[in-house]
């Protein structure tokens, strides 16, 4: 029988919908490890993880999306390859997208990013989040039940997003559907995540072009406006297709962290009533709690960097062109730094310091946005309901039958069907309506 740490993780789907032992069979070995046979190394321990993703000088992010498995374009050669990464970048799948650029080129594009995530547009976006988290945890709880994943977090992070950059309310429609239709980021079956002309990226794309050149010719009072006359740091305007990129990445990679964070956290909650109770009795801990499904079960279970120099992590020497797969969710249950690794403990010390949202200049953008997403429609959840579980009729064995889509980057439910009891007040409201 082969043994759990000679296995693939980019094609088995057992190890897909529960890595974590895999990659406590491959910390036996040491944080960082070359699995037999591959060419990447994977590391899995905490302190190796932060090395890897604050150094870079010596990992380049082009290899971020498309995985540490995929071959390279080119044949390294030399102790610095940082040249032929950037000569090849073209043929990396989303090489010019915000996630995989290095140095300059991301430090501009970072730059735009974060004006749009100041805290002062945060605090008035919540206010949208808490009506439309508000009315859709409504509806569910009157109708009794609802199947969580494509029914309420998809589109309430869709819609949220959409209503952040401005996108106009008649086409949001079309970038739900597009996004629906496509696999997952990291999909098993090998396509390349960019490629084609009916992927997201590709239909966004042609409505970014048009909302930008209308915007910067006929300025409004909105976010697009803003970011069709956004100027780097140093004064200079950005390309056209450098704005489109940059918006369609935003909207369609807020898709995944925030509405898989929704659907991971909710299973902690059908799984532990006396957790409802708690959170129900004092909605203060429900930040508390996100850090600790961020932790224990976030969105993002790895990502991969390309060794463009010589280097080395946690003593183990990784030369110029070598691929490493930074397995996240193996680092945040990494027992050298968490007590009860494996274990949802509200209140941990220094609970923030988890990667569940990656760690550098990478880090997460749209993280403060998920933290506020997430944490305002679980207080509506909790607000409307006296009681929530998974639906006996559709999960009869409980979280056993839970399915997690077939991705190597996302840890994320493809469904969870809901039955919701109303809470008393809300319950009473329910019925006299029904009388009406």
């Amino acid at each position: 029988m082969q043994r759990l740490a000679e296995r693939d993780y980019f094609t088995d789907y057992e190890i897909l919908k529960e890595p974590y032992a895999f990659f406590d069979a491959l910390r036996e070995h040491g944080p960082v490890f070359q699995p037999p046979g591959k060419d990447y190394f994977i590391v899995t321990g905490f302190d190796e993880t932060l090395e890897v993703l604050k150094n870079h000088d010596a990992f380049s992010a082009v290899i971020g999306l498309q995985g540490a498995a995929a071959p390279l374009p080119f044949t390294p050669h030399g102790s610095d390859i940082t040249q032929q990464i950037e000569q090849h970048r073209a043929q990396f799948a989303g090489g010019d997208q915000v996630v995989n650029l290095d140095d300059d080129a991301h430090t501009r594009l970072r730059a735009l990013i974060n004006t749009l995530f100041t805290p002062s547009r945060l605090k008035a976006s919540e206010a949208f989040i808490a009506e439309y988290s508000d009315r859709m945890v409504r509806e569910a709880v009157a109708a009794g039940g609802v199947e969580l994943i494509g029914k309420i977090a998809t589109p309430f992070v869709t819609v949220v997003v959409a209503d952040l950059l401005g996108v106009p309310v008649e086409d949001r429609q079309v970038f739900m559907d597009a996004i629906a239709a496509a696999p997952p980021p990291g999909s098993l079956d090998g396509s390349n995540p960019m490629e084609g002309e009916n992927h997201p990226f590709a239909v966004m794309g042609r409505y970014f072009y048009g909302y930008i050149a209308e915007r910067r010719a006929n300025p409004r009072p909105d976010i697009l406006t803003e970011l069709a006359e956004a100027t780097y740091p140093d004064g200079t305007k950005p390309e056209v297709h450098d704005l489109v990129l940059l918006g369609m990445f935003m909207f369609g990679a807020g898709q995944d962290t925030s509405a898989k964070l929704l659907g991971n956290a909710m299973k902690y909650l059908v799984a532990r009533p006396e957790l409802q109770d708690q959170l129900r009795d004092d909605p203060g801990m429900i930040p508390a709690f996100l850090e600790e499904v961020l932790r224990i079960e976030g969105s993002t279970k790895q990502t991969a960097r390309l060794a463009r120099k010589d280097t080395q992590v946690g003593g183990v020497k990784i030369p110029a062109g070598t691929k490493v797969l930074v397995a996240l969710s193996a680092a945040n249950r990494d027992a050298r730094r968490w007590v009860n690794p494996n274990d949802l403990i509200l209140g941990r010390r220094r609970i923030v310091e988890h990667v569940g949202f990656g760690r550098g200049k990478h880090v997460c953008a749209g993280a403060p946005l998920a933290r506020v997403e997430v944490r305002v429609i679980l207080e509506k959840f909790l607000e409307y309901t006296s009681r929530i579980e998974l639906d006996p009729a559709r999960h009869p064995n409980g979280v056993a039958d839970l399915v997690y889509e077939p991705s190597f980057i996302i840890r994320g439910l493809a469904e969870m069907h809901l039955k919701l009891t109303p809470a008393e007040k809300l319950g009473a409201r329910i019925a006299s309506a029904a009388e009406a």
